[in-house]
C-alpha cells in the first residue's frame, strides 16, 4: 500500500514547490530532512520573505510507531492503542499581498493495526481558502475546481465533502468560519484502496489549478498599510483555529513529530486587537457579511 503513495506524494510536494517558485521568481525553497526517534521522518520545505508568498510550507512526513495519539483516535475510539503508519504532505501559503488569500491543503493516508488483527486504512485530505478581502469570482472557481475534483467519483461527493470543510473550519468560540471552505473528508475507505486512492490524488492534483489562478490575478493588486493590518488582524483567526482545533497540529505533536515543521503552518507575522469590529459599508465589513457565511458557491 504505502509504496505508491509515498511516490505520488513526494512528487506532489515536488511539484508544488516548484510552481510556487515560478510564480514567485525572488527566493527558493529552504529543505529540511528530519528523522523522528519513534520512527520515521520527513521532507520539509519553506519558503519565506518572496515576492509574492511571505511564507509557504509544504511538508511531507511518513511517520510510524507502537500507539495512535490520542487525536488520531477521538474519532475511532475503537483504534486506542493500535500501532500506526501515517504519510502524508500538508502546506500552508500565507501571501505578502492582502488581496491574495492564504490557503491550506493536506493529503494523508493511515494504517493501523492492533495485535492479532487485520490493519485497518483510510484516507484523508482536502484544501480550503482563507481570503482577507473577499471576491466572489475567486470563490466560485475555487468551488468549482473543488467541484470537479469530486464529480468523477460521484455527483453528491462534492456536496457531502463540502459540507464537512464548512463543519471543520469553523472556530467554535467565534461562531465565524475560518475562511470560504473547500473540501475535507477523513476516514475514507469505503470506496476500496484503488478508488480512495484515487480520490486522494484527485484531490491533490487539483489544489494548484483551485488556487494559482486566483494568485495571479490578485498578486499586482495595490494595497496600503490599512489592508496590511486587517490581512494581520484576520491571521489571528487562523493561529486560533491551528493551535486549538487543528487535528493535524494535534497529530504531530502529540506523535512526537518534528515541532518546527508542524508549526510551519502559522504566519510569521499576525495581530490581536480587542474587540475590534470593521466599520459599517467597508471593504472588511463585506468579507464578514459576504464570505465569512456557510452558503453555496456552485
Amino acid at each position: 500500500m504505502i509504496e505508491p503513495i509515498k511516490e505520488y506524494l513526494l512528487a506532489l510536494q515536488h511539484q508544488i514547490c516548484q510552481s510556487l517558485i515560478e510564480i514567485d521568481g525572488k527566493t527558493v525553497f529552504q529543505e529540511d530532512e528530519w528523522q523522528r526517534a519513534e520512527g520515521g521522518g520527513g521532507r520539509s520545505r519553506l519558503l519565506t520573505q518572496g515576492a509574492v508568498f511571505e511564507q509557504a510550507g509544504i511538508n511531507f512526513s511518513h511517520v510510524y510507531g507502537q500507539q495512535l495519539p490520542a487525536s488520531a483516535t477521538a474519532q475511532r475510539p475503537e483504534l486506542a492503542g493500535c500501532s500506526f503508519e501515517a504519510i502524508g504532505v500538508s502546506l500552508v501559503i500565507h501571501p505578502q499581498n492582502p488581496y491574495v488569500p492564504t490557503s491550506h491543503a493536506n493529503v494523508r493516508f493511515f494504517r493501523a493495526q492492533k495485535p492479532g488483527h487485520a490493519p485497518v486504512w483510510w484516507f484523508g485530505g482536502g484544501f480550503d481558502l482563507t481570503p482577507y478581502y473577499g471576491f466572489e469570482e475567486d470563490v466560485v472557481h475555487w468551488h468549482r475546481t473543488a467541484k470537479a475534483a469530486c464529480d468523477p467519483f460521484g455527483k453528491e461527493i462534492y456536496a457531502r465533502f463540502k459540507r464537512q470543510c464548512d463543519d471543520y473550519f469553523f472556530l467554535k468560540h467565534r461562531q465565524e468560519p475560518r475562511g470560504v471552505g473547500g473540501l475535507f473528508f477523513d476516514d475514507l475507505n469505503e470506496w476500496g484502496f484503488e478508488s480512495s486512492f484515487a480520490f486522494m490524488r484527485s484531490v491533490g492534483d487539483h489544489y494548484l489549478l483551485a488556487y494559482l489562478p486566483i494568485v495571479e490575478k490578485r498578486r499586482h493588486m495595490s494595497y496600503g498599510q490599512r489592508e496590511r493590518e486587517f490581512q494581520l488582524y484576520r491571521r489571528g483567526r487562523y493561529v486560533e483555529f491551528n493551535l486549538l482545533y487543528d487535528r493535524g497540529t494535534l497529530f504531530g505533536l502529540q506523535s512526537g513529530g518534528r515541532t518546527e515543521s508542524i508549526l510551519m503552518s502559522l504566519p510569521p507575522l499576525v495581530s490581536w486587537r480587542y474587540n475590534w469590529q470593521p466599520e459599517e459599508n467597508t471593504p472588511e465589513s463585506r468579507l464578514y457579511k459576504l464570505f465569512l457565511q456557510v452558503k453555496e458557491w456552485v
